[in-house]
């Protein structure tokens, strides 16, 4: 048996870390116990700084991993878009394929065990089949116009039924109420529900909601710029409207597991209606990817009060400078410096498995459990996060 120590544990159980902390764990991983120690001087292995279980990046896109430093910076979401449209595949393939790779490769020495990603095409199959890092692929799809549902949904199968011949999780999902028809925004639902799992972008910018509760703003004028068709003026918040073509697909409630992402706009009344009908819904937070775009923060007082799980994703080197979960959870330590470090590991660990359905597996040093070990350099002396604080996956 294997035994590691540090100044601080945070179990992904608790909000408040263990002060000179212990895991014990078999080769393979398994963790046998966890505590605080008897004489953190007679541990053979006692580390500075923290031991964290393997985190769980919620929201990622891994396939866009080559344009690292390739987008400017505050344009909003219309100038966002502009620029996926532009550059997303401005190199080759083998070219996209080999930088996805080794960042899958960086995620987990930095101590990622598991990951929601979005795929829209084939090329991170491979390469996720082989990885030790488990992954939950969301197949997105998109198309404005009514009259491709069909054909869009044909093809998100094909691409469903490639996912399964590497022995991936993997299922489609919507993108966005603005990215899709109305039926194919009900239809693509309906894929991801039928498997038990959906991600879904929601309230991630004012232009969103601008466009469903008026049809106006930066991102109805880029849309009709480019003769696509928006979706309708409902004079309420893009939340609802989700739910609403959620309720075209079976009656409530909804078991399945819900993953919203961004939440950037988020209000009280959003939380109200997707909470009496979403039963198992989770919520993502993404912050250095909100900032990039928008320079917004999601409303975390507001989904703490209201008790909401919240997740913690990385988004996309198109959308953030790097995939770094240590540097996500220190720019909500640093926005929101009344919400406890313990608490935001939660976020980044269990949270995120329990939305996975691994957390029988990930998540907490629980016994029995295979998370992995995360050391966490470079901590304040309180246990909190610095700037200089990195992370390494111990096993």
């Amino acid at each position: 048996m294997n035994r590691i120590a540090a100044e601080y544990l945070y179990t992904g159980t608790r909000p408040e870390p263990l002060r000179n902390g212990y895991v014990e764990y078999t080769e393979d991983g398994t963790i046998v116990s966890a505590g605080v120690c008897r004489d953190p001087a007679s541990e053979q292995d006692f580390r500075k700084g923290a031991l964290m279980p393997g985190f769980v990046n919620s929201h990622c896109h891994l396939e866009l991993s080559h344009l690292k430093g390739k987008f400017r910076k505050g344009t909003g979401m219309s100038g966002f878009i502009n620029q996926i449209n532009e550059l997303r595949d401005f190199t080759s393939a083998e070219n996209r394929m080999a930088e996805a790779a080794r960042w899958l490769d960086i995620l987990w020495r930095q101590g990622v065990s598991a990951m929601a990603d979005i795929s829209n095409c084939d090329e991170t199959f491979m390469m996720k089949s082989a990885s030790p890092l488990y992954t939950r692929t969301f197949l997105e799809v998109f198309g404005t116009e009514p009259e491709d549902c069909g054909q869009v949904i044909a093809s998100v199968r094909n691409l469903a039924e490639k996912a399964a011949s590497y022995g991936i999780d993997a299922a489609p999902t919507p993108h966005a109420c603005y990215t899709m028809s109305p039926e194919l925004l009900t239809a693509a639902s309906a894929e991801g529900l039928a498997a038990g799992y959906l991600s879904y972008h929601s309230e991630e910018s004012c232009e969103e909601d601008e466009l469903m509760e008026s049809g106006t703003g930066p991102l109805a004028e880029n849309y009709r710029g480019r003769n696509l068709s928006t979706p309708p003026v409902t004079g309420r918040q893009s939340l609802f409207y989700f739910i609403d073509r959620l309720l075209k697909v079976h009656q409530p409630p909804f078991d399945e597991h819900i993953l919203l992402v961004h939440n950037v706009c988020l209000t009280q009344e959003g939380i109200d209606y997707a909470s009496g009908y979403l039963k198992n819904v989770w919520w993502a937070v993404c912050p250095l990817s909100n900032i990039f775009i928008h320079n917004s923060l999601p409303p975390i007082p507001l989904m703490r009060k209201n008790g909401l799980k919240i997740t913690l994703g990385t988004d996309s080197l198109s959308s953030n400078d790097t995939l770094d979960m240590v540097r996500e959870m220190y720019c909500l330590q640093q926005a929101f410096p009344e919400v406890p470090l313990g608490e935001i590991v939660v976020w980044a660990t269990r949270n995120g498995a329990c939305f996975l359905s691994k957390q029988e597996e990930l998540g907490s040093f629980t016994e029995g459990l295979r998370p992995g070990i995360v050391w966490v350099k470079d901590i304040a002396p309180d246990g909190r996060l610095t700037v200089d604080s990195v992370s390494e996956r111990i096993i």
